[in-house]
């Protein structure tokens, strides 16, 4: 009879540990993990800019897996690319992060920021240990339409930057 339960139980551990994270099966039976919190996001997806007189800024998310999206943000003035960044954006124990990594700042390591508020049009993701930004905020405008303003302390003074975005794909 132990021997019978033990068997069972590490049966039941084996087949949790070498799960995907995305499914879990319990028993033989399978469930999809739901990423509600990477749902809120759902409208990040495609390719987003703004372009004006001094510079373009574009910015393309991507679906990765069903626990992450990838964003890539740029500003290219003329034909040079001034700023590039990478962006994760993924679920984790129920919770939503930012994670960003620009070019030729903080040694290209990544920064993270996690969602402290939500609702159907916006979203807001804080680091209060960053300088700048140390808060992003994504407001849905229209299902084409989309800013995305940046909030922190430049130089010991507070400041904020707005990127209005229209989708293009």
């Amino acid at each position: 009879m132990k021997k019978t339960l033990l068997i069972t139980l590490l049966s039941i551990i084996l087949m949790t540990s070498c799960k995907k994270e995305s499914q879990i099966q319990v028993f033989g039976i399978k469930t999809k993990k739901e990423f509600n919190q990477l749902k809120k996001a759902n409208w990040f997806i495609g390719n987003w800019e703004n372009i004006s007189k001094e510079a373009t800024f574009k910015e393309i998310w991507k679906t990765k897996n069903d626990s992450s999206f990838v964003g890539e943000s740029f500003v290219i003035v003329e034909k040079d690319t001034v700023f590039y960044e990478k962006i994760d954006l993924f679920e984790s124990n129920d919770s939503l992060f930012y994670k960003v990594s620009v070019k030729d700042q903080n040694k290209e390591k990544p920064v993270s920021f996690y969602l402290t508020k939500s609702n159907d049009k916006e979203l807001t993701f804080e680091n209060p240990k960053h300088d700048f930004p140390n808060k992003i905020v994504y407001t849905k405008i229209t299902n084409d339409s989309l800013v995305a303003v940046i909030y922190g302390k430049k130089d010991g003074k507070e400041m904020s930057e707005n990127f209005p975005m229209k989708k293009t794909k």
